[in-house]
């Protein structure tokens, strides 16, 4: 922690600041002891059977840590929203996947903005523009620093005389809440908890947890197209936005708040998925719901990954919407949820602000049963006071914080703890020598079989190359009633300092298969920089065109992350690249 003080801080009075960490996932003073190090690589060793380096090595500290020396001055009007410090360059220098989980570990910041900033309206925004149009300055969005495929790294290229990482964290307020069209405008920059912290005043929730829900905020979601922690219905960010507000370097962005329109289309589709290459995103429209009262839980044991998948297929099929349709291969439900590593695990979950949910519960548990399901603990809640079975006597969770405190005893409930805190437990990962990373796709229930049975066929053979043994995990993360997300998690013994490069053989071979097989490079990770190559081979090139006019009209100069989705113009040319 560091201490803050001043007028904010009341006379003679000092305020505890929590420090990010520069390498790892959450704060300095959340990372784990020595003794917790080696009781995870203990643990990790025993449920996976992988043989690790052994030993621990220790992060590079901050004070060790040698960054690139700016390249620009900070102009008088900015410098009290910019900063220049170390510490605030190296946290804004990468994103939370593997590979930056262990060049930040190992102190090695090939990439850092030479200024961040942190506007804190918009008028601030459109003069961190400005500055960056006339100077030549690459402007990078940056919400939670939670990217996996490296989209918020300043990693730009050619061309450009510096960069900087704009931090969007001053926007974090609800704006207005709207409880009659159940919808709320909220700032870009507000967290997960922060946003419900301030929906809970109107009684009111955004139905909006990804895993990384503790630090991404709206505009990131809004910007990636992110997936939420419920598995079916309106889960992706997508179904949940009204209108979206942007700041461009040729003008404001504001789509007009409807429920629906045939207009042409739609500005907020455009800026849905466009990763900070549009417009710097401010606020937005959200649809928000009232607090869930009634909730219904169970999980399912199947024989095999297939047999469960038949079943979330029909569930996702009968118009039943679960909240939670989750299901676990058997290796993934013995590392994450206790299993005994033959049965496969189906998390089941139903909830609503006004009714009881069993009956639904117990439908999606017939289709269950009619594919071979076994039935193994489930939990109900009710409005509190009713005196109905497993009445809610404490308030119905909100979030992925509160989930974890209520959370129901069996497999299912240790399976939604470790979800909660895997970003913190891959924090000891570099320490110990394993190499864990995860990759996910979207793909029709036709296709799954022959799909899952080529993309882990690939990366077994690659992880085995790249690390001599591996654990390849399955979990049908998202459903539909046309197909699965499959999402993949890969955990191998690493080689001290070749890690990222063992990492990236898997990576690539995964990323061909996927393709090969007919599915999408990305469900919800987002493209960044990392899945460029293979984005490029998905997408259609008249949309490749379109978008790279779409670019060209509202940044001429290509300043707004420049390599991802498409690549800057080259060096002197005026024209756009690939």
């Amino acid at each position: 922690m560091t201490r803050a003080s001043g007028a904010g801080a009341g006379r003679g009075m000092a305020v505890m600041v929590r420090r990010r960490s520069h390498w790892a996932w959450g704060y300095d003073d959340e990372l784990a002891s020595e003794a917790e190090l080696r009781a995870t690589a203990e643990l990790m060793s025993a449920v996976t059977g992988l043989e690790l380096p052994g030993g621990l090595e220790a992060p590079v500290p901050l004070e060790r840590v040698r960054l690139r020396q700016p390249r620009v001055a900070v102009p008088p009007r900015l410098a009290a929203i910019c900063s220049q410090r170390p510490g605030d360059r190296a946290v804004h220098a990468h994103g939370m996947a593997y590979r930056d989980l262990i060049a930040a570990f190992r102190g090695r910041f090939e990439h850092v903005p030479d200024v961040v900033a942190r506007p804190g309206d918009e008028h601030e925004v459109e003069e961190l523009l400005a500055w960056c149009e006339t100077a030549g300055l690459a402007l990078i969005p940056f919400g939670g620093g939670t990217s996996v495929t490296g989209g918020v790294e300043p990693r730009v290229g050619p061309g450009y005389a510096g960069t900087v990482s704009a931090d969007l964290s001053r926007l974090g307020r609800v704006l207005e809440a709207d409880p009659v069209s159940g919808a709320a405008r909220i700032q870009a920059g507000a967290t997960g908890p922060a946003l419900n912290a301030q929906l809970g005043s109107h009684g009111l929730m955004l139905r909006h947890f990804p895993q990384s829900y503790e630090f991404s905020t709206l505009g990131g979601w809004i910007a990636t197209r992110s997936g939420g922690h419920y598995a079916t219905g309106p889960t992706r960010i997508d179904d949940l936005v009204e209108s979206v507000r942007a700041v461009t370097p040729a003008g404001i962005w504001q789509s007009r708040r409807l429920p629906g329109s045939g207009a042409g289309v739609s500005p907020d589709r455009l800026l849905l998925g466009s990763e900070g290459i549009l417009g710097v995103i401010t606020e937005a429209w959200v649809r928000v719901q009232r607090r869930p009262a009634y909730r219904a839980f169970a999980s399912v044991r199947f024989g095999s990954l297939a047999a469960g998948a038949d079943a979330v297929r029909s569930i996702t099929g009968s118009g039943l919407a679960p909240a939670n349709c989750r299901l676990l291969d058997p290796a993934e439900a013995a590392i994450a949820a206790g299993g005994d590593g033959t049965h496969a695990l189906l998390l089941l979950g139903f909830e609503s602000a006004d009714h009881d949910v069993t009956p639904w519960l117990e439908a999606a548990l017939a289709h269950a049963r009619a594919c071979g399901g076994t039935r193994e603990q489930a939990r109900s809640s009710g409005p509190a006071g009713t005196g109905q079975p497993g009445g809610a006597r404490r308030r119905a969770a909100t979030g992925p914080g509160e989930a974890g405190r209520a959370r129901a005893a069996g497999q299912g409930g240790r399976w939604r703890g470790a979800f909660l805190r895997m970003p913190y437990l891959r924090n000891a990962f570099p320490a110990i020598g394993l190499i864990a990373e995860t990759f996910e796709s979207a793909v029709t229930w036709d296709a799954f079989p022959a799909f899952h049975q080529a993309v882990t066929g690939a990366v077994q053979e690659a992880a085995r190359r790249a690390c001599g043994q591996a654990v390849v995990t399955c979990r049908l993360a998202f459903a539909y009633p046309d197909g699965p997300a499959p999402y993949y998690t890969v955990l191998a013994p690493g080689r001290r300092g070749e890690e990222a490069a063992q990492w990236d053989a898997i990576k690539t071979a995964a990323s061909d298969a996927v393709l090969r097989a007919g599915g999408t490079i990305t469900h919800h990770h987002a493209v960044g920089r990392d899945h460029r190559p293979w984005y490029d081979r998905q997408r259609p090139e008249p949309f490749a065109a379109a978008l790279r006019a779409a670019k060209a009209a509202v940044d001429p100069r290509a300043i707004l992350n420049p390599g991802v989705l498409i690549d800057p113009p080259e060096p002197g040319s005026g024209r756009q690249r690939r």
